[in-house]
């Protein structure tokens, strides 16, 4: 087999186009199409760049007797290596365990509604109970719902743990995984466009209904469209959950995006920061409320929250690059 038939035969294996390895390469599209056509020959520098994007040896791609693949012995023997079976299995398990998880966060987002109806009911006479009495029914049927999502959380981890050296990004790929996971992402690719506009849409028009009684004096309007916004960015967040779940999985086993090695540091700088910034708000939203006692109304702190957490994500984002920019000085 010619080096010609190996470039082609190893692209593929990897998911990869004429122009995904001219850009590896740093070479022009032409150039990969004239070694392909046996019209040239890579230069020496190419070929070694060859042998290690490839992971398989010069003598491999040099000798036309050897036919089958001979694989460098570089990389770590430590680090598993993942099948084309696992990668499978591994993607279909993410599917499923985004639903699970996607359903969790729901009743977590929407753990605080039944209180806010409770209470809109009570004030409103529309129930024979006192506020104290839907507060308390109110409070156990958040306690409740909270207990049940994280027990869902507890299954969803457990099923995840064979795959727990891929989530943490310690593997290596087999010949086919990437090209399997390259068309799989190809496929998804409008799904996953589709279910980020619908997830984010519905949490910017939640706050609608909530801005149209806002001002009006109406305490018991104001809760049930609380309760309403909940709900509403709940169903959001589990469209964003089960769509970007599957994505990731997908840029993990490729090792693309934010699970490129050059991302994996900002990202665990970024998710340090962001834990920093929501316990804040958290201890905020909990001293208001306990020396106020209006949990009624102190809800407002995370609507502050979410809408300040973009500006601070951008202000990470800005800090990490410019950081980055310096170090590569």
């Amino acid at each position: 087999m010619i080096m010609a038939d190996k470039i082609i035969r190893l692209r593929k294996k990897n998911g990869w186009s004429q122009e995904e390895l001219a850009d590896k390469l740093d070479v022009s599209r032409q150039s990969v199409s004239k070694w392909e056509g046996a019209q040239a020959v890579p230069n020496l520098d190419k070929i070694l760049q060859l042998s290690e994007l490839f992971g398989v040896t010069t003598d491999y791609l040099l000798k036309d007797e050897i036919e089958d693949e001979e694989f460098t012995e570089n990389d770590d023997t430590s680090v598993k290596k993942v099948t084309l079976e696992e990668a499978n299995s591994y993607l279909d398990t993410v599917r499923s365990n985004s639903k699970k998880n996607a359903i969790a966060t729901f009743l977590c987002i929407t753990a605080a509604m039944p209180l806010m109806i409770l209470l809109a009911f009570s004030q409103g006479n529309l129930v024979g109970i006192s506020e104290n009495v839907a507060a308390a029914i109110g409070i156990g049927i958040l306690l409740v719902m909270v207990a049940v999502a994280v027990g869902i959380y507890i299954y969803a981890d457990s099923v995840m743990t064979p795959y727990d050296y891929i989530e943490k990004g310690e593997f290596s790929n087999e010949y086919g995984v990437k090209g399997m996971a390259a068309e799989r992402k190809k496929d998804y690719k409008n799904d996953h466009t589709k279910g980020n506009i619908c997830g984010v849409l519905l949490c910017v028009v939640s706050a609608i209904p909530l801005i149209t009684v806002a001002f009006t004096e109406n305490n018991s309007a104001i809760l049930a469209t609380v309760g309403l916004l909940l709900v509403m960015v709940g169903f959001g967040v589990m469209i964003l959950i089960k769509t970007n779940s599957y994505w990731d999985a997908l840029n993990r086993l490729l090792s693309e995006e934010e699970f490129s090695k050059e991302k994996k540091e900002e990202n665990e700088f970024e998710e340090r920061v962001g834990t920093i910034y929501w316990l804040f708000f958290t201890a905020i939203y909990l001293t208001l409320s306990f020396l106020t006692e209006a949990w009624e109304k102190t809800w407002i702190v995370w609507v502050i929250a979410g809408v300040l957490y973009a500006a601070f994500s951008e202000a990470v984002e800005m800090y990490v690059e410019k950081k980055k920019n310096k170090t590569g000085e």
